[in-house]
């Protein structure tokens, strides 16, 4: 069975970094896209990046460009999200999900398969 486990969250100062790991099993890792997203207290679930199977593209959200950098190792099944320049307003549930997402003009489309349970990230002087 899929199974996604993430960890890396944590308390980090605004302007701090943090580096978020997702280990994936049950599932041909290499063969697929995958993507970080982050629900806040009282809000709905917002995509963050996402990332081809092969890593040759990637994508971002409006609100991280320039401050976040996903990535992955497929030979060790790992996804990974580095943030840079926190803001308060990172602050959230972050997870990541086994995407069967669509690039339609450019915009990426997700659609989760499988989510982890997801690690907190917490952003406060």
């Amino acid at each position: 069975q899929v199974q996604l486990v993430e960890s890396g969250g944590g308390l980090a100062q605004p302007g701090g970094s943090l580096r978020l790991s997702c280990v994936a099993s049950g599932f041909p890792f290499s063969d697929y896209a995958m993507s970080w997203a982050r629900q806040a207290p009282g809000k709905g679930v917002e995509w963050v990046s996402g990332i081809y199977s092969d890593s040759s593209k990637t994508y971002y959200a409006d609100s991280v460009k320039g401050r976040f950098t996903i990535s992955r190792d497929n030979a060790k099944n790992t996804l990974y999200l580095q943030m840079n320049s926190l803001k308060p307003e990172d602050t959230a549930l972050y997870f990541c999900a086994k995407d069967l997402a669509a690039v339609v003009l450019g915009t990426w489309r997700p659609n989760f398969a499988s989510r982890g349970q997801g690690t907190q990230v917490t952003v406060s002087s």
